[in-house]
C-alpha cells in the first residue's frame, strides 16, 4: 500500500526494553526481517520488513527508554496535519503525550490519548506513508478500541477523525461492537468492555495482525517465549486470539472471515 487516506490507521510501532529479543520473536512468528538505520540519531528505531532483501516496511520497533513504562504496541492514524489533529484532540477532552515531532524526510509524529486514556499515535506523512502492506498475511490489519464509555468514544473520534459509527449487540447481547467508518469504508472497531473484563484493565487500542492459521500462530508464540492470553476462538469476524510477546506487549491475531481494509 503506497498511501493511506487521512483518518485511517496506517502504522504499528512496538516499544520494548530489548529490541534484539523482539527482532528474534517477530522474525520467528511472522517472518519479519529487521532494518536498523546506521545513524545513531535514530536512537535504535528499527523497521520490520516483509519480503526478503527487497522487503517492504510493515511495522517498527523502538527501544523503551522511559523508566517503568510497559512494553506496548501503538497504532498510528494518518492525518493531513499533525498539529491540527493534536488541537482537535485537546478540544475534545483528550491528551497529547508527545507533541508533533518531525522525522526528517519521513513525516511528523505525535502520541495522544482519548478522554478515557486510550493511547494512539498520529502520523503526517511526507516521504513515508506508513505500512507498505495492510491486511495481508503477517501484517497489521485492524485497530480496535476497548472501552467502557462507547458514547464518549464515538463523539471523540467522530470529531477528531471524521469517523462515523455503527453499533450492534455483541457477545450474546452482553456487550456491543462498533464499526468506525470513513467515507463509507470501515477503518477501525470498538468493543464495549463489560463485566467480563477485569476492572484493572484500562481502555486501550489493540493492534491486530493477520494470520493464515490462528492456532498455528499461537503455537509459534508459545514456542518463541510469548504467551497466549485469550486462546483462539471463532467470532463473527474470524478466528481470533490475543497474545503477548516475551516482554508482555499484547496484540491480536486473526484469520479474518472477510477481507479487512487493505486486503
Amino acid at each position: 500500500m503506497s498511501s493511506h487516506q487521512p483518518g485511517t490507521p496506517c502504522w504499528a510501532e512496538l516499544a520494548t526494553p530489548d529490541v534484539e529479543v523482539a527482532k528474534a520473536f517477530y522474525a520467528g512468528l511472522f517472518g519479519w526481517d529487521a532494518r536498523t538505520p546506521p545513524d545513531p540519531a535514530t536512537g535504535g528505531y528499527t523497521m520490520f520488513t516483509l519480503g526478503g532483501a527487497e522487503g517492504h516496511e510493515v511495522a517498527a520497533v523502538t527501544p523503551l527508554l522511559a523508566e517503568g513504562r510497559q512494553p506496548v504496541w501503538t497504532g498510528y492514524v494518518s492525518v493531513a496535519d499533525t498539529a491540527g489533529a493534536c488541537k482537535a484532540v485537546l478540544e475534545q477532552g483528550g491528551h497529547v503525550h508527545l507533541d508533533p515531532q518531525p522525522v526528517p524526510g519521513r513525516g511528523t509524529a505525535a502520541v495522544c490519548a482519548d478522554p478515557m486514556g486510550a493511547v494512539f499515535g498520529l502520523w503526517q506523512p511526507e516521504g513515508f506513508a506508513g505500512a507498505a502492506f495492510a491486511g495481508d498475511r503477517d501484517t497489521f490489519c485492524w485497530s480496535e478500541l476497548a472501552c467502557r464509555d462507547i458514547d464518549a468514544a464515538r463523539s471523540f473520534y467522530s470529531a477528531v477523525f471524521g469517523w462515523s459509527a455503527e453499533t450492534a449487540p455483541f457477545a450474546g447481547g452482553t456487550s456491543t461492537y462498533t464499526t468506525f467508518s470513513l467515507d463509507g469504508r470501515r477503518v477501525a472497531g470498538m468493543v464495549q468492555m463489560n463485566e467480563a473484563w477485569p476492572a484493572e484493565i484500562p481502555p486501550h487500542w489493540m493492534v491486530y495482525f493477520a494470520a493464515d492459521d490462528t492456532d498455528a500462530a499461537c503455537e509459534r508464540v508459545t514456542r518463541l517465549g510469548g504467551t497466549v492470553s485469550v486462546p483462539p476462538s471463532d467470532t463473527p469476524f474470524g478466528r481470533l486470539a490475543v497474545v503477548g510477546d516475551p516482554h508482555g506487549a499484547y496484540f491480536s491475531l486473526i484469520r479474518p472471515a472477510d477481507p479487512l481494509p487493505g486486503a
